[in-house]
């Protein structure tokens, strides 16, 4: 691994015992940058502790993850000249092992590879129907993808060309990333590999909702930013959202002013949705679940539209939507 340089890029706040778990899991990498977003924990001192280099952000300023990415990129560059491939993990995170050498084989042997990432799991699925519901999320298709989520191993090349993350992104910013590095004529690898353990946390539905607000959110300013043709970045997200969110409610509630109490009879079509969908998912148990999630999720994802179309109008700033 020694003739390859690679380094790390972990962001966090107030991870405990997460993120000593996820720093001692990089131990193959050159150097090790952490980036705290106001920890109240002592996570500073156990990262320190740890060997990582430490970059406390100015919590004055305006904070998004893509921020404490593109900084501690920054720093990375400082500390290791050179380095040829950034990892990028969350503090809730733990790296598996090999995955390092999984992830260099496919970017060595593709030369346009911009992106790789492989299989995140939850690590607790069976403590909520939450985090089951995130861990099915996480199982993404092998292949050439659209994009990655928040844990990467990603080309400096790459980055430099397109100038790394979006700092004004509240949520969504791997995405909107990944269509700007695929405008360049590279390529994002989901790899058929074992990535990482994520402790998603997830044992409230008022989490669960705010987390979905959050997509919808992402959904929303990223269809904003690249939903012209040809990309049409999550613009079928944006309709599916409103449809089944914001405007089948208010079809249902103008059908009640206009025939009375018969239209509750629509109401009817979200239980077809979840059998439909659940269906389609196989009809096991975990299938209904995930269905009835799914289902429920439009609701707050079109919150989540409503609040980022909004702000667009007032010319304010989005506000962090954070679930833990």
């Amino acid at each position: 691994m020694s003739q390859f340089s690679c380094g790390a890029v972990v962001i966090g706040r107030n991870e405990g015992k997460r993120l000593i778990s996820c720093i001692d899991s990089l131990s193959d990498f050159k150097q090790v940058i952490y980036v705290d977003s106001g920890s109240t924990d002592g996570s500073v001192d156990v990262a320190q502790a740890r060997r990582a280099r430490v970059l406390a952000l100015d919590m004055s300023l305006p904070f998004t993850a893509a921020r404490a990415r593109n900084e501690g990129l920054e720093l990375l560059r400082r500390s290791l000249p050179g380095v040829e491939f950034v990892q990028f993990i969350d503090g809730d995170c733990e790296l598996r092992s090999g995955w390092l050498e999984d992830a260099l084989e496919t970017m060595f042997s593709r030369p346009l590879a911009g992106v790789v990432c492989g299989r995140r799991r939850e690590r607790f699925p069976e403590a909520s129907v939450y985090n089951a519901q995130c861990d099915r999320e996480w199982n993404t298709p092998i292949g050439l993808a659209r994009s990655c989520g928040g844990d990467a191993l990603m080309r400096m090349d790459a980055l430099d060309e397109v100038g790394g993350y979006d700092p004004t992104m509240i949520a969504g910013e791997e995405p909107e990333l990944c269509v700007r590095l695929r405008a360049k004529g590279w390529e994002i690898h989901r790899i058929d590999v074992e990535m990482t353990w994520h402790d998603a946390a997830i044992f409230r539905f008022g989490q669960f909702w705010k987390r979905a607000r959050r997509a919808g959110h992402a959904y929303a300013e990223g269809a904003y930013l690249h939903g012209a043709p040809p990309e049409r970045h999550n613009v079928a997200q944006v309709r599916r959202a409103l449809f089944w969110g914001m405007a089948m409610p208010l079809v249902l509630m103008a059908s009640l002013l206009a025939i009375g109490l018969w239209s509750l009879l629509l109401i009817g079509i979200y239980p077809l949705q979840v059998m439909r969908l659940a269906k389609r998912k196989g009809g096991r148990r975990d299938a209904w679940e995930e269905a009835l999630l799914l289902t429920v999720a439009k609701f707050a994802e079109s919150q989540g539209i409503l609040e980022f179309y909004l702000r667009q109008l007032s010319g304010r700033r989005s506000k962090l939507i954070e679930y833990k």
